[in-house]
């Protein structure tokens, strides 16, 4: 048993020292899997910051370091809100961008890998494409970032966002050969038998996104992505969390669990939505919450103590 044990830890790296990066260095898929830079499996574990434009004091490099010494994420996705309201990147670009930033230098500083994620649900081609020329230019040549190009499609077909996505794809590839970009699938990340039926073709290095919310995602969201994985689509999970998919309700923890153990015995990567104070399930702090992090118990709402509880567990 000894033996066994000292072998799967070589096998999937977990390891959530603010060495992470240094340690794994440069992303890569391998089949259906995330590996580092020695072609070893690799499983990310994180959270994810609310909408930039709606709670834009998390966003700062005390937090990220917070997250990571004590919550152990090896992993953590910034959430730029576009459409939202005056906040967002289409009325303030600068400003958004300023906050993106503010997550990635923490992260970059912290050895951890971080997501910048274009968090709309529509197609906003020149804006995306500005934004992720920038971007990668200036950042593409650190290994600790990861692009999530366009979050949550909803109504848009797969043939438009498979479109959307290989020009903004293009974009970043021109400024960064490798590090790794995740695409969305229709209906909220559901539909990733789309995509696992019609994959992008001629670049490297990317996975499709699945969302789910265990309180209405079942069984049958998991037998879906199965196939896909059959299929050999490579899955990112960048969004996820125990309630229902409404953001709040009750938290469902045995089918939290189930999609736990699943993405586990898979080495799926994960994200939970969400670092926020709303008054709903899914936020995970308080308003009683400060900014910079050093967040007690009693800080914590239900779904933030167990994220917490899952990620000291698992990135060990």
């Amino acid at each position: 048993m000894r033996k066994l044990t000292i072998i799967v830890f070589l096998t999937v790296i977990t390891t959530s020292s603010g060495q992470f990066v240094k340690e794994n260095g440069r992303l890569h898929v391998e089949g259906t899997q995330l590996t580092n830079q020695y072609g070893q499996p690799l499983m990310l574990r994180g959270v994810s910051f609310g909408w930039h434009c709606l709670w834009p004091r998390f966003y700062n490099k005390s937090a990220v370091k917070w997250l990571r010494k004590d919550w152990n994420i090896n992993v953590i996705r910034a959430s730029m809100g576009i459409e939202l309201n005056d906040m967002a990147y289409i009325d303030a670009p600068k400003f958004s961008t300023k906050k993106i930033e503010a997550v990635v230098k923490g992260a970059i500083k912290e050895g951890i890998y971080v997501i910048i994620d274009w968090h709309s649900h529509n197609i906003n081609l020149k804006e995306a494409k500005d934004f992720f020329n920038s971007i990668s230019k200036k950042y593409g040549h650190h290994p600790n970032i990861i692009y999530e190009i366009f979050n949550e499609p909803d109504e848009e077909s797969w043939q438009e966002i498979k479109t959307y996505s290989e020009e903004i794809i293009s974009v970043i590839r021109s400024n960064d050969p490798d590090n790794i970009i995740l695409v969305g699938s229709p209906h909220w990340d559901q539909d990733i038998h789309l995509p696992a039926n019609d994959p992008i073709k001629g670049y490297a290095n990317l996975m499709y996104t699945l969302h789910f919310y265990a309180g209405t995602h079942k069984k049958w969201l998991r037998d879906r992505a199965d196939e896909a994985l059959a299929k050999r689509l490579p899955i990112f999970v960048s969004e996820s969390a125990g309630m229902e998919a409404t953001g709040d309700g009750p938290i469902d923890y045995e089918e939290w669990q189930a999609y736990i153990n699943w993405m586990e015995a898979r080495k799926i990567s994960w994200i939970t939505w969400s670092i926020s104070d709303k008054n709903e399930t899914c936020s995970m702090l308080r308003p009683s919450a400060k900014s910079k992090g050093k967040w007690q118990l009693g800080q914590l709402k239900e779904s933030g103590i167990k994220c917490k509880e899952y990620l000291k567990e698992l990135n060990r």
